[in-house]
């Protein structure tokens, strides 16, 4: 069978992983009355990804079209997850290049397509969304122009084909048509991506060779290790050699082989070069080792990750709550969950925490770090989080912080929100113009120190309108001082016990309360947001004095609803002496050191 392996490719929130819905769907994949026909967002199987709405796994499916077999590969579009674009993108031998027909080429869509060029992918640029409000996808493919013009190494890169789609309508086009009602599928994609995507150079002549670019695990089979076979042919029980780019670091021998066919591994007893598979055998693998057949003695250079800018301190819970809400509460158990992840998240950097109990762990920022966060208490772990810090390097003996590219789209009636608080965090601002439709575009540098926090700042600020997109500019020698503290002071319990609705009376008086009348709480727990710049002591376990007289105060008090922060604005909110108590049922803000005189002392 003939073979096309693709990437698919975009900034996050223009429609790849619709797309490819309906390229299972036409495929014939499943049944009609498959719950999958009914289903969107088919690949993004992780319960995570399918409540923010963003692909975070790099994932691979395969589709059969006439007598092709299409592997795709289908990659993140969030900034923070672009060590999975990085690590899985050469696989592939071309790139379908979705971009929203509305909004044009974004920051990420510049990161993948350098990503793809470095690999000498054939390009297909796909403009999605046709039919959406506002869309005007002749600007779009000219913006899109204009980024090739500026990323290319060589013309052959400049002549793509274009595909206009609607991936929700699963319906897609040569040319840009006046109806999009009209009866139409997803064949001109298909033809236009086995008419130009090459096929994979592999001599099946050679011995076996292929670069482990993934890893997942079963507890049935243990280790798939999955990659594309670059020469050779593989057969279940054959012996192979582990490489760590030239030195053999192991051995091992092929239990399982399996290829893929839509959603499933389909498992087969030998696999051809050029192909994506899994082979299962191999419990000691790591991402970027080469395995080969014994002839064999040179191995691929390790796959390159950019380099973390975030870090983060987790440790066990030691709250006086430790241990009633999770079942994995000890160092060594979260050691072990966090070992598991160093062998599938190479993005991440794990490491024992020298200056402290438990682990200092980097990432490309806060979202990557919030999701392993928010993974590990789904499966039942308790921790306690630091306020996450950036990473300096040290250059040529001067100080180096990384630093941003924000571009924000905003409609007018918010550009003084934000240009107030950017204003404070010291950005630079770099361009600015306003379209036809009275929508902003501005582009600020800033450092990834000052941009922390801002996108739960702005977004309440701006009532959720706009998109603010960072792109990892690099390291540059440190400029300015870290900005003011721009939060205000703190609401801390002074008692342990359960909070009552006459103490959250007084406290509302003062703040913003994060707690309910009823809730148990303990000293140096954080129950509220403060109206000035000071933290504030409060006993929100008082009760009122039982007495016989009666006046107006006994009128019942109404209480506000408690603001409810998730993981994300948790760990904005919280300062350098506060931490975030996470569990599998609650998250909880509180100081370092929790009782009210050791902290006084400090």
């Amino acid at each position: 069978m003939k073979i096309r392996n693709i990437a698919i490719i975009a900034h996050v929130d223009h429609g790849k992983t619709t797309l490819i819905d309906g390229m299972l769907k036409q495929t014939h994949l499943f049944r009609d009355n498959q719950m999958e026909m009914s289903q969107s967002t088919i690949l993004d199987s992780n319960e995570l990804e399918r409540e923010k709405g963003i692909t975070i796994l790099a994932k691979n499916t395969a589709v059969l079209y006439k007598d092709y077999k299409i592997n795709i590969i289908d990659t993140p579009g969030h900034a923070d997850f672009s060590g999975e674009v990085e690590r899985v993108i050469n696989m592939a031998d071309g790139a379908l290049l979705v971009v929203d027909a509305a909004e044009g080429p974004l920051p990420q869509t510049r990161f993948v397509l350098e990503q793809a060029f470095k690999n000498n992918l054939k390009m297909i640029v796909v403009i999605n969304k046709i039919d959406k409000k506002l869309a005007d996808p002749q600007k779009v493919l000219s913006q899109t122009e204009e980024l090739f013009l500026s990323l290319v190494d060589n013309d052959e890169q400049l002549n793509f084909p274009v595909i206009y789609t609607s991936g929700i309508s699963g319906k897609s086009w040569i040319q840009l048509p006046d109806d999009f009602s009209e009866d139409a599928n997803l064949e001109p994609l298909f033809e236009t991506i086995i008419n130009t995507i090459p096929a994979p150079q592999a001599d099946l002549s050679l011995p076996f060779k292929m670069q482990v670019v993934n890893l997942d695990f079963d507890s049935y089979k243990g280790t798939y290790a999955i990659g594309k076979i670059l020469q050779g042919v593989v057969r279940k029980e054959d012996k192979l050699n582990i490489l760590s780019e030239n030195e053999k670091v192991g051995k091992c021998k092929v239990a399982q082989l399996f290829t893929n066919k839509g959603l499933d591994r389909v498992e087969v007893s030998e696999a051809f070069a050029g192909d994506i598979v899994a082979i299962t055998g191999m419990d000691k693998i790591k991402i970027g080792q080469t395995l080969v057949d014994p002839a064999l003695t040179s191995g691929l250079a390790l796959i390159e990750i950019s380099e973390p800018t975030l870090k983060i301190q987790l440790a066990p819970n030691s709250s006086p709550f430790a241990g009633r809400e999770g079942e994995f509460v000890t160092v060594r158990q979260i050691n072990d969950r966090l070992l598991r992840e160093k062998k599938i998240n190479i993005g991440l950097k794990i490491k024992e925490n020298t200056q402290g109990k438990g682990f200092v762990i980097s990432g490309r920022g806060e979202l990557h770090l919030a999701v392993l966060i928010e993974n590990m208490r789904r499966e039942g772990y308790e921790m306690e989080v630091s306020k996450p810090q950036v990473i300096y390097k040290e250059i040529d003996g001067q100080k180096h912080e990384p630093v941003e590219e924000l571009t924000i789209r905003i409609i007018q009636e918010y550009v003084g929100v934000v240009t107030e608080e950017l204003g404070k965090r010291q950005a630079n601002l770099q361009d600015s113009h306003t379209d036809s439709k009275g929508v902003a575009h501005i582009i600020y540098r800033i450092s990834s120190k000052n941009l922390l926090g801002f996108r739960s700042s702005i977004l309440s600020r701006t009532r959720g309108n706009g998109l603010f997109e960072p792109r990892f500019l690099g390291y540059f020698p440190v400029v300015g001082n870290q900005m003011k503290k721009l939060r205000n002071g703190v609401l801390v319990a002074t008692d342990s016990g359960q909070s009552t609705a006459y103490a959250l009376a007084s406290i509302q008086e003062r703040g913003i309360p994060f707690i309910k009348a009823g809730e148990k709480i303990y000293e140096g727990m954080i129950i509220g947001l403060a109206k000035t710049g000071d933290d504030i002591d409060m006993n929100a376990c008082k009760a009122k004095k039982l007495t016989n007289f009666r006046s107006n105060a006994d009128i019942a008090v109404v209480l506000n609803t408690p603001m409810q922060l998730s993981l994300e604005q948790s760990l904005d909110f919280i300062e350098n002496d506060e931490l975030l108590e996470v569990t599998p049922l609650s998250l909880r803000l509180r100081k370092k050191i929790l009782n009210k005189g050791e902290r006084g002392k400090k």
